[in-house]
């Protein structure tokens, strides 16, 4: 009998400086803890919250800052099948479309960084945003995907639903043993 793993709903948000860097939380706390990642959450479902609304909400819990709906762009739509074993994920990756500046560097959560995206690849990443998610964010930036992730066994596989102007692509990335 298969396992019914629970859905999960998060935003991810992608904010930039005006040098370009991107900023990172690396993270002290599941998932993904002494991983880096972009600053995000998971939606407060009882509320009905919007993935706007909690994307509005974590960048200002993590970060401080207080940003407009106009400030963001939904980038992507990312959905992992069984993640660690554990969860399906529905993540809304959302971009601040202005340069910004935040004061804070250490929060519950873990610390804030700011990394040249040429730097990123050497940083500890999890493997399904280290082998696609990132990959379609740089590719797709500005624009709209939506990919489909398969982490059920060993190897992680996935296909792009719902590319800006692209057709037909997929992959399936082996890792660990």
């Amino acid at each position: 009998m298969t396992e019914i793993l629970p859905h999960r709903i998060a935003v991810l948000c992608y904010l930039f400086n005006d040098a370009g860097q991107l900023l990172l939380l690396h993270r002290r706390k599941p998932p993904n803890q002494d991983l880096y990642s972009p600053i995000g959450g998971k939606l407060d479902q009882p509320s009905g919250e919007s993935p706007t609304s909690c994307a509005l909400r974590e960048i200002h819990e993590e970060s401080g800052l207080d940003l407009e709906v106009a400030d963001l762009h939904l980038t992507g739509l990312v959905s992992e099948a069984g993640y660690a074993g554990e969860a399906h994920w529905l993540m809304f990756l959302y971009e601040v479309t202005r340069p910004v500046e935040i004061q804070r560097a250490e929060i519950a959560e873990g610390r804030l960084e700011w990394h040249d995206a040429s730097a990123i690849a050497d940083l500890e990443l999890p493997p399904t945003d280290r082998h696609v998610i990132w990959p379609c964010f740089w590719r797709y930036r500005g624009r709209f995907f939506a990919v489909h992730i398969d982490c059920g066994d060993s190897s992680i596989k996935w296909r792009l639903e719902q590319p800006v102007s692209d057709v037909g692509e997929s992959g399936c990335v082996r890792i660990g043993r």
